[in-house]
């Protein structure tokens, strides 16, 4: 018996010795993945994010606008590449940033002329994958140029009484335009003759002979580069005046009566005319007869004529060598003829 068991023992062994090996080494195999795997999960790299910054515009330039501060704004746009989220910090140096994210607004109202910058800071990721960028912006913000000139606001003061003869008095009124120009007065007429005023705000005109005519007065501003000037026109009305109709000496009682015919057609085309008859005595006439000629035309022009009593004016004009009819006609408004020698 002891003898069976020794030789199984002897079949044994060559297959122990086969099975440690083959053990170790599948031990050994797994052992060695394991560890690659934890080392390949050790060594991944991350990339950091790729981050850029524009501004819009880069040159600004920044004026006051009525007397406030214009407001003046530059768009802030960022670029990120990240598989993350992005957390952005904005700054600047000047001004005020207004907004959030990628896409900011930077208000540099009322800032100086120079540089100025903004600065980004942003952070994508947590924990051991977080990765942070940063970058900044530089602006220029130039000087407001100055205020192109402007014409001050020039108005003429046309005078409201306007006679023949009497001189016209045009003033102005000035306000506004560029400041620190000292006021130069140009005036020019289009007739008449400035009498004095020339070079200060009011002026002056000589009317006589512009009966009928307009006057166009100009003012220019001196001291400014642009044409700041204003006009103003009065016109004078035609003149009213008597004209003499006709006249005749002592005639036949019929060639009297067809010219007053003709004169009371002129006094009837003109309701508002009024008749003038002037009678010149001679210096050899008989007493009373101015008065018998008078009376005579008188009431023909109304008795027989129709033309009312109250526009009809008898006048008695100086001696002449022989007595001497004048009829006249007068607009409304006119004088009354003058008597000649």
């Amino acid at each position: 018996m002891a003898e069976k068991g020794v030789e199984m023992l002897r079949h044994e062994r060559p297959v122990i010795r086969i099975f440690l090996p083959a053990l170790l080494v599948s031990m050994l195999a797994l052992a060695s993945v394991a560890i690659g795997q934890k080392a390949r999960r050790e060594t991944v790299a991350y990339t950091p994010p790729n981050l850029s910054l524009v501004a819009e515009p880069a040159v600004i330039t920044v004026c006051p606008s009525e007397g406030a501060t214009a407001p003046s704004v530059v768009h802030l746009n960022a670029r990120v590449s990240s598989g993350s989220a992005v957390r952005y910090r904005w700054t600047t140096n000047a001004g005020r940033i207004d907004g959030d994210g990628e896409n900011v607004t930077w208000d540099v109202s009322g800032l100086q002329p120079g540089y100025y910058k903004a600065y980004l800071d942003i952070d994508t990721g947590s924990g051991d994958a977080a990765c942070q960028a940063f970058t900044s912006t530089t602006i220029l913000v130039n000087r407001c140029p100055p205020a192109p000139p402007t014409c001050p606001n020039v108005g003429i003061v046309c005078p409201d009484r306007v006679v023949v003869g009497e001189p016209l008095t045009f003033s102005s009124n000035i306000s506004g335009g560029s400041g620190n120009v000292a006021p130069i007065y140009n005036w020019t007429v289009s007739a008449g003759t400035i009498i004095d005023g020339q070079g200060t705000s009011t002026i002056h005109v000589d009317t006589n002979g512009l009966a009928g005519q307009s006057v166009t007065a100009t003012l220019s501003m001196g001291g400014y580069t642009l044409e700041c000037s204003a006009t103003c026109t009065v016109n004078f009305p035609v003149p009213v005046e008597c004209k003499k109709f006709d006249e005749f000496p002592n005639i036949a009682r019929n060639d009297e009566k067809a010219r007053l015919d003709n004169y009371a057609i002129s006094l009837q085309n003109d309701p508002t005319s009024t008749a003038y008859v002037i009678v010149y005595p001679g210096q050899r006439g008989r007493p009373g007869e101015v008065q018998q000629h008078t009376t005579r035309i008188v009431d023909y022009l109304v008795n027989s004529r129709g033309i009312s009593g109250t526009r009809v004016i008898t006048l008695v004009g100086p001696p002449r060598d022989v007595l001497l009819v004048e009829l006249w006609l007068c607009p409304q408004g006119a004088k009354p003829p003058g008597m000649t020698q």
